[in-house]
């Protein structure tokens, strides 16, 4: 019985996978419309109104979404679902409180953040909207932790489809019936598509909810002691996290327009946080999925103290994210003219592309060492690594911003990301004692370098083909060095479809 369903779980869990490229290629997709409609100083002014909710939201949630999802978890442990009752109703009062107070506080400094640190009062109408959705957002947020708990991933999935059309479908109209060429407008049209969006949202998930666990029987009382002793130091170290990257995204533009080689601050931040950014990071989500499935393993083997495995793992794991990066980075860089052109027709964003692609191996390996680390129980010190690494990054921007501008952005962002990945690196080879293959790491580089040099040899293209042909030349290159220089193994494949596999029967 077991070996037929299997490879419907398997299909399942691969179709998880495909769900989360198709969201986050209509995410891209729509954000190639946006900065068509509304330029590359729109895009900016939308990024730091989106900063400040992002903010406001994490300091409304105040830990909830992940409180419960461990609550509701430990009464299905335990085989008593209809306590989840009981859980649900202390984190919606609690989320309802917190939310409320986050609400009050973002109405009252609109004022003072649109006109100090965003640019001027057409953000305001943004910054109160944001404040008015975020009692539903954050109860969207319990919502999600108890499905989550629940194992209704799928549930979820088609919830998110239904939420992104929502919002695109919501701003576009606006958009192209109200806002006009007011980039205020057009910044409200995209608040207010995101409103919508998780109020629909949230109806979906009630309604999806409705008879899904036993009646509670004999009312019980919240457990208000459990929420807090999970939730606030949650919250505590969330906020100050989110502060940091709020302050960080809000002083870019503003130390930035001091800069005497700066002609548009808002802009240029625009192209770097609305444009290249999410290039650079699409092709992750298929390393997301596999930090998806790595964290699990790992807490299992922990658990178990089966140290072997751990070792091996880390090693297969680190392998496999450096070789994929290598992959996305090199075919990037290759076609970051064409590619910059083609999606937004905006000059400046192909020479931003090529700079930064080189990094993409730092950042995606980076993502699974901090997988890799949950997985082994190691938050605590990331949460410390991650806190440090932001108070650096303002650091450094508030100081090198004004002197050199641009160069000073990516000075910060590339050091600060590197001792980020050292300290979390060093962190993993500590507490799972794995030897790191480093001729395998430096010759897989090496070979990476020698087919981009290759690859940045052929004409400049423009449109497709400008991506295609040398993206597909970096590819072969690339593959034919790894198999000449033994760093390609094909059993890499081999382990990541089984890990798909015995996950697949876990879920």
């Amino acid at each position: 019985m077991n070996e037929k369903k299997e490879p419907s779980i398997v299909r399942g869990t691969l179709l998880l996978t495909a769900a989360n490229l198709l969201l986050r290629l209509a995410g891209m997709s729509f954000q190639v419309y946006l900065s068509g409609r509304i330029g590359a100083a729109g895009i900016g002014l939308l990024q730091l109104i989106l900063s400040v909710k992002a903010m406001s939201f994490t300091v409304g949630s105040a830990g909830v979404r992940t409180c419960a999802m461990y609550l509701s978890a430990e009464e299905f442990g335990r085989n008593r679902p209809q306590g989840v009752h009981a859980v649900l109703a202390g984190c919606f009062q609690y989320s309802l409180v917190c939310s409320i107070l986050s609400l009050f506080l973002l109405w009252q400094l609109a004022p003072w953040l649109a006109e100090h640190w965003i640019g001027g009062p057409a953000s305001i109408p943004s910054l109160r909207v944001c404040a008015m959705i975020l009692p539903i957002c954050c109860l969207y947020g319990v919502m999600t932790g108890y499905f989550t708990a629940a194992g209704r991933i799928a549930d979820l999935v088609g919830v998110e489809f239904l939420e992104q059309g929502c919002a695109m479908a919501v701003t576009f109209l606006l958009l192209s019936r109200w806002a006009g060429d007011d980039t205020g407008r057009a910044c409200l049209s995209v608040v207010l598509g995101g409103g919508a969006a998780a109020l629909v949202s949230y109806r979906a998930l009630r309604l999806l909810h409705r008879g899904a666990l036993p009646p509670e029987g004999k009312p019980q009382r919240p457990p208000y002691r459990r929420i807090l002793r999970i939730a606030l130091p949650l919250a505590v170290a969330d906020d100050l996290r989110a502060g940091l990257n709020t302050i960080e995204n809000l002083i870019v533009p503003k130390r930035l327009a001091r800069f005497a080689g700066t002609a548009n601050a808002l802009a240029d931040y625009g192209v770097l946080h609305g444009m290249v950014f999410p290039v650079l990071m699409f092709p992750a989500a298929i390393l997301f999925s596999l930090a998806e499935l790595l964290v699990p393993e790992f807490s299992r083997c922990a658990a178990g103290r089966r140290t072997p495995r751990i070792r091996y793992l880390v090693r297969r794991g680190l392998r496999v994210s450096l070789l994929f990066s290598l992959c996305a980075a090199g075919v990037l860089f290759a076609g970051a003219g064409a590619l910059g052109e083609l999606l937004y027709h905006n000059r400046a964003v192909g020479p931003a592309l090529r700079l930064y692609a080189p990094l993409l191996p730092l950042l995606y390996t980076d993502a699974i060492v901090d997988a890799i680390c949950k997985g082994l129980g190691q938050q605590n010190a990331n949460a410390r690594y991650n806190l440090l690494t932001s108070f650096l990054d303002v650091s450094f921007l508030w100081l090198l911003l004004p002197r050199f501008g641009l160069r000073g952005y990516y000075f910060s962002f590339t050091v600060t990301h590197l001792i980020n990945f050292c300290l979390s690196l060093r962190r993993l080879v500590l507490v799972s004692g794995a030897r790191l293959e480093a001729g395998l790491y430096l010759r897989a580089v090496l070979c990476a370098a020698a087919a981009g040099w290759s690859a940045s040899l052929l004409p400049g293209g423009a449109g497709l083909g400008g991506i295609l042909l040398p993206g597909a030349w970096y590819l072969a290159a690339l593959f034919l060095l790894w198999t000449l220089f033994r760093v390609m193994r094909w059993g890499d494949l081999a382990w990541l479809w089984s890990l798909v596999r015995e996950h697949g029967r876990r879920r």
